[in-house]
């Protein structure tokens, strides 16, 4: 079977709108007139962002949506991240054979916010990375 491909602008600008999303970002200035403020969303950690990333695309994969096809890189993980999200997406398998899929999507988003805490974002990149020359 395969995959559909997307274009890399595509899928740079859903990761980009999706780790947004999850920090709190918006497209608009101000509301309510001269001299109103907003507050600045507070700053996402690389372990807050991980745990958007790795528990949205395992629910995806748990769910088993369309988008989940596409491989790790378009989903805008690093090599760790996906290595977490194969782990809780198998133990999400489990519990929704036990448990059901409530349990199941919620020990996703336990189990990847505790692991991309323990692991700084885990942000390593693909041991096949070369600097650019």
């Amino acid at each position: 079977m395969r995959t559909a491909r997307y274009p890399a602008t595509s899928l740079a600008s859903f990761a980009l709108a999706l780790a947004c999303a999850t920090a709190g970002c918006s497209a608009g200035g101000t509301s309510g007139g001269a001299g109103a403020t907003t507050a600045a969303p507070p700053a996402s950690s690389a372990a807050d962002i991980c745990a958007s990333l790795v528990s949205y695309w395992a629910k995806e994969t748990l769910k088993g949506s369309k988008a989940a096809g596409i491989d790790w890189e378009q989903k805008g993980l690093s090599n760790e991240q996906y290595a977490i999200h194969e782990e809780i997406v198998a133990a999400g398998r489990s519990e929704e054979r036990r448990q059901g899929r409530d349990k199941a999507l919620a020990l996703i988003d336990q189990q990847a916010r505790e692991r991309c805490a323990g692991q700084n974002g885990a942000t390593g990149s693909s041991e096949n990375w070369r600097p650019p020359r």
